[in-house]
């Protein structure tokens, strides 16, 4: 089973990370959500607080096969800032390891020069911050092993095309079925 790392702040975006989690848990993966702030509780950009399974410090994220970033405001912003979460994105793109991340989250991709020569999307407004990167506008984009997301209506899409790059193509048709996406 591939393990897969969900980063939270304050003020994330509550159907991209929430949906992300949902889907692929549904898919079989291993799922942890991580807090970057001290305390294991944090609320997103719509007061939807959430319980975190662990706080960062206490992760060493040996068995991570893909780290996700949601977006929202300010919480991808306190995700760029992130020290530990930074060294550890560096790490992953330098063994070509799987990144996600969605809406504003790929600032914190861009803010550490990881994007030089790669496509890839967000947020309207937040392309400023994909320094090195080829903006596609589109809804997922995925270049690779670097899969974005433009915001909060891709987020389905962004979450089934994790899953078809984590378990494959046949689990998207069948989440799809089972959960009457059309």
């Amino acid at each position: 089973m591939k393990t897969v790392y969900v980063f939270f702040a304050d003020g994330f975006e509550e159907i991209e990370a929430l949906t992300a989690v949902d889907v692929l848990r549904r898919a079989g993966l291993n799922v942890n959500i991580i807090s970057v702030t001290p305390d294991e509780i944090v609320v997103g950009a719509h007061n939807v607080s959430i319980l975190c399974d662990r706080n960062f410090v206490n992760c060493d994220f040996y068995d991570a096969d893909l780290l996700l970033l949601p977006g929202g405001m300010p919480g991808a912003e306190t995700l760029s800032e992130h020290k530990g979460l930074g060294r550890l994105l560096t790490e992953f793109m330098a063994k070509g390891k799987h990144i996600a991340a969605i809406c504003a989250a790929p600032m914190a991709l861009g803010k550490l020069g990881l994007l030089k020569g790669y496509k890839a999307t967000c947020y309207p407004g937040f392309e400023v911050y994909l320094e090195g990167a080829e903006y596609i506008n589109q809804p997922v984009v995925v270049d690779r092993n670097l899969i974005t997301g433009y915001g909060p209506g891709a987020a389905m899409a962004f979450s089934m095309r994790i899953v078809e790059e984590l378990v494959g193509k046949e689990k998207v048709i069948e989440l799809e079925n089972a959960m009457l996406i059309k």
